[in-house]
């Protein structure tokens, strides 16, 4: 029997601390509009540069994790949160803010790069991801039913994810200082399984652009189409996200028994679904239901994108750079939707969103189907037994055994 596995809580607080930017994206967004002399596509298009910070940073550190270490790492990732959104909550200065909101975004993609490097090195990354994302999806529905009831202004859903990164900090000593990978005779520098890699990230940006479009316009619709308040509307973003954290059990318990190709093609087809739903809203039921329908599907198949990406290579280099490749499609989403939104209508913008998320769910799933079965491992292979003709002694019944280390 196997000693029970601990579990990496410092990789699930730090994807916690990483991911909570975009999953307060609607809030952020629309107090900036709000509370500073901006436009909505103005307010979008800063969304969406402290999106591009987090996808820089990710593209920069993907294969320099285990190089620096995951302490110094997380430590300057948060600190750069912490740092940035902090000072764009306590200033109403447009530029100020903007390099404020990068300069964090910058921070969030080096910490979520670390988070995505070790979970890929877990033995388990689906049951650590969905741990992660529980975390976010709990965190973030709590922060949607709390900042409404605290005040107008643009700062504090900044202020928010800027004491999250500081929540985190002492977590880190737990981090390793350095880690050394095994070199291997095919060489650590060579990516594995390039062409499904290169497909996958590929593809991400396009299925994330999609998600995060609706996602960063999902305040507007409820306010202006749905004419809904923002409390409402943050109750209902909090239930959505709560639905998240169902999915997301439910995606834990599942594990890899469905596969991967079912949940990320089946799944992505409905998400398209439930934006074309949610994008058509114009009253609360309307909208309520679009809005849970598809905070109950994306995390389940997010978490199994990320499962796949880890299992291209454990040492978690295509992880971190999907993981980026994503986060371009999440830094265009806000700007996009608030275009789209702004040209044809909430109605055109979710049409557009959603068939653009069912061709992208054929490439998707051909990954997923192609890398399905993966090498046994070394330490997994029969032993062959030679015969040896020896004369038989009682004590030599030690060539039933064989050792795996080369």
């Amino acid at each position: 029997m196997s000693a029970p596995r601990t579990l990496p809580w410092p990789l699930v607080a730090l994807f916690t601390a990483g991911y909570l930017a975009p999953y307060l994206l609607p809030t952020t967004v629309g107090r900036l509009a709000s509370g500073l002399p901006l436009t909505a596509t103005r307010a979008g298009a800063v969304g969406s540069a402290l999106l591009l910070g987090s996808a820089t940073a990710g593209f920069l550190l993907a294969s320099r994790v285990d190089r620096i270490g995951p302490r110094s790492l997380a430590r300057a990732g948060l600190a750069l949160a912490a740092l940035g959104y902090g000072g764009a909550a306590l200033t109403t200065v447009v530029p100020a803010v903007v390099t404020g909101a990068v300069i964090g975004g910058l921070g969030s993609g080096t910490v979520t790069a670390v988070a995505a490097s070790g979970i890929a090195g877990q033995r388990d990354p689906h049951r650590v991801t969905t741990l992660g994302l529980l975390g976010v999806s709990a965190l973030a529905g709590a922060l949607y039913l709390t900042i409404p009831h605290l005040g107008p202004g643009h700062g504090l859903p900044l202020a928010a994810i800027a004491l999250t990164s500081l929540a985190v900090w002492p977590l880190t000593g737990r981090l390793s200082a350095r880690t050394a990978p095994a070199r291997t005779s095919a060489g650590y520098d060579r990516l594995p399984h390039p062409r499904a890699g290169l497909l996958l990230a590929a593809a991400m940006p396009f299925w994330s652009l999609a998600q995060n479009a609706l996602w960063g316009v999902s305040g507007r619709i409820g306010l202006d189409q749905a004419h809904l308040t923002e409390v409402t509307v943050g109750a209902v973003f909090a239930v959505a996200l709560g639905a998240g954290l169902l999915g997301v059990v439910g995606a834990g318990a599942l594990g890899p028994r469905l596969g991967r190709a079912l949940p990320i093609g089946a799944g992505t087809a409905l998400i398209a679904g439930c934006i074309a739903l949610s994008a058509t809203a114009a009253d609360l039921p309307a909208f309520a239901a679009g809005e849970i329908a598809w905070n109950l599907l994306y995390p389940v198949v997010l978490s199994y994108v990320i499962a796949l990406a880890a299992s291209l290579d454990p040492r978690g280099r295509w992880t971190v750079l999907v993981g980026s490749a994503s986060s371009l499609g999440t830094a265009a989403g806000p700007l996009t939707g608030s275009v789209l939104a702004d040209r044809a209508g909430f109605p055109g913008m979710g049409q557009a969103l959603a068939a653009e998320l069912l061709l992208i769910a054929v490439p998707m799933t051909a990954v997923a189907l192609r890398t399905g079965r993966r090498a046994v491992p070394v330490t997994e292979l029969a032993v062959l037994e030679v015969p040896v003709e020896t004369p038989a002694v009682a004590a030599r019944r030690a060539y039933d055994t064989a050792s795996p280390n080369l």
